[in-house]
């Protein structure tokens, strides 16, 4: 995830390329808004479950944006990736869900900084999972417009 991040700040067409594609998808107010969101949510996640800090929370994030992919970029295409479909953020949102259940374990920042929470499994679940999905479907409700299909 950390790396998708680092892609959309350093990569390709950056935050400008990124904002673009949110903007052509129908991502408000903006899309540089949400190609900054995006690319930090990734960043900061991805780094956050490796490092094992605030673990429950990273695992949201992974919700919340796969469901947020999912419904905007993957859905029409079905439910397999080899089409492209959203089989894939399904994955990624379960890896975040069960590894912030499972806790972090011994070798983690959470264990150093005594974040007890994070090896509470229902605490842990709860937050992943719900957190998760209410930000995922909250930012679109909120915030996801889509072009109307012209027809042809």
């Amino acid at each position: 995830m950390a790396a998708h991040g680092y892609n959309k700040f350093f990569g390709g067409g950056r935050i400008p390329g990124t904002a673009g594609w949110f903007d052509s998808m129908g991502m408000k107010p903006n899309g540089k808004v949400h190609a900054i969101l995006a690319a930090t949510t990734e960043l900061g996640s991805g780094l956050l479950l490796a490092a094992g800090l605030l673990t429950p929370f990273a695992g949201a994030a992974f919700v919340s944006l796969m469901i947020v992919a999912a419904w905007t970029v993957h859905r029409p295409n079905g439910f397999f990736i080899v089409k492209s479909g959203w089989e894939y953020n399904l994955v990624l949102a379960t890896i975040g869900v069960a590894v912030a259940t499972m806790g972090p374990g011994r070798f983690s920042l959470d264990d150093a900084l005594g974040l007890d929470f994070a090896f509470r499994p229902k605490v842990a679940l709860a937050i992943a999972a719900g957190l998760g999905v209410v930000a995922g479907v909250g930012l679109l409700l909120a915030c996801y417009r889509p072009p109307a299909k012209s027809e042809g």
